[in-house]
């Protein structure tokens, strides 16, 4: 099969002809149809998972169908059009059994783990508590970007954040994650303002649903104050000075929720969180047993993670577009067709 290789980290990677997968028991292979370009490849691109092992095909935003079903796994079949959360969990450890498959301490993410989706093919472990059938109305281009930046705003949105009407939600980072958070707080009623560097970012962020949208600079955290300060405020970025606006930014007894990552850590106030009663909340994805829920609003119109989607490429493209995430993040989704 054709897939993107990273060879050095840093170094731009390369399309060549690889081994397909093997479909191992219980798992599945499955056919790429589509598959996101997301920071986090960028992160591994660049040296800063101790997981990844070199020579390393990255991607783990996908949908396809399945293309060969491993011994043990039932319910489904060949051709069935599927995609999967970027976590994909054992389902049998204690975190599993409670339902919280997104911190399995067994999991296995593709990309990172092991090669991903940047690919015509791709394997996916632990079938039974990972696929999810994708409607038949859901195309894939949209499916893929579900697994990650828009399922993980999802969940640290509704659940983890527990935003409600009214409530004033401040989103730092406009790309793929940050977008998708402004359109699921928005869709909530809460009023939302976001935050980027990049004017075309922020434009859409209007477009889906933000009250007031912000050029960071400076000053960023007293024009929040001015509009009554955040309940709640989310990195969805990953940076150090970020989290410091953040957690300055918010009233007392508000929520920040910490979704990018920060591969160099980072120094809180932590005076500031106890006297403010503040809460550090982190959110890690969204399991296979919470998309119905989502599926559900996507399919009524209440949520249009379509809309997102603001360029598709090829393969032959992705080393470029993976590279240029150096230099900031593009306004909207990329997606990958691996056979376009």
């Amino acid at each position: 099969m054709r897939a993107v290789v990273v060879e050095r980290y840093g170094v731009p990677p390369v399309v060549k002809e690889v081994p397909e997968p093997e479909v191992a028991a219980g798992g599945v292979v499955l056919a790429v149809e589509a598959t996101g370009l997301c920071r986090s490849d960028w992160h591994g691109w660049m040296g800063h998972d101790p997981d990844i092992v070199l020579p390393h095909v990255p991607g783990h935003e996908l949908a396809g169908t399945i293309a060969a079903i491993g011994d043990g796994v039932e319910g489904w079949q060949v051709g069935d059009r599927v995609t999967t959360p970027f976590i994909c969990a054992c389902g049998t450890c204690e975190q599993c059994l409670s339902g919280n498959q997104q911190v399995c301490p067994n999991q296995l993410q593709p990309g990172f783990n092991y090669w991903g989706s940047f690919a015509e093919y791709v394997a996916v472990p632990y079938a039974a508590v990972n696929l999810v059938r994708l409607p038949d109305v859901l195309d894939f281009g949209t499916a893929a970007g579900l697994g990650c930046r828009f399922a993980t705003s999802f969940r640290a949105i509704r659940q983890v954040g527990r935003v409600g009407a009214g409530e004033r939600v401040v989103i730092f980072g406009c790309g793929g994650v940050g977008l998708s958070a402004v359109m699921i707080a928005a869709a909530l009623g809460a009023e939302v303002i976001a935050v980027d560097t990049n004017p075309d970012a922020l434009k859409l962020a209007h477009e889906y649903g933000a009250s007031h949208t912000l050029q960071a600079s400076s000053s960023t955290v007293d024009q929040i104050r001015d509009l009554g300060g955040a309940h709640v405020t989310m990195d969805a970025l990953g940076s150090g000075d970020i989290v410091q606006q953040a957690l300055h930014a918010l009233r007392p007894r508000g929520r920040h929720l910490q979704v990018g990552l920060l591969p160099s850590g980072v120094q809180l106030d932590v005076g500031r969180l106890i006297g403010q009663e503040l809460e550090w909340r982190g959110s890690h994805g969204m399991p296979a047993h919470a998309y119905p829920g989502m599926l559900e609003l996507v399919a009524s119109g209440n949520l249009k993670p379509a809309d997102l989607i603001s360029r598709t490429i090829t393969l032959d493209e992705t080393p470029v577009a993976l590279a240029a995430l150096s230099h900031g993040t593009p306004a909207g989704v990329t997606v990958i067709r691996p056979t376009g």
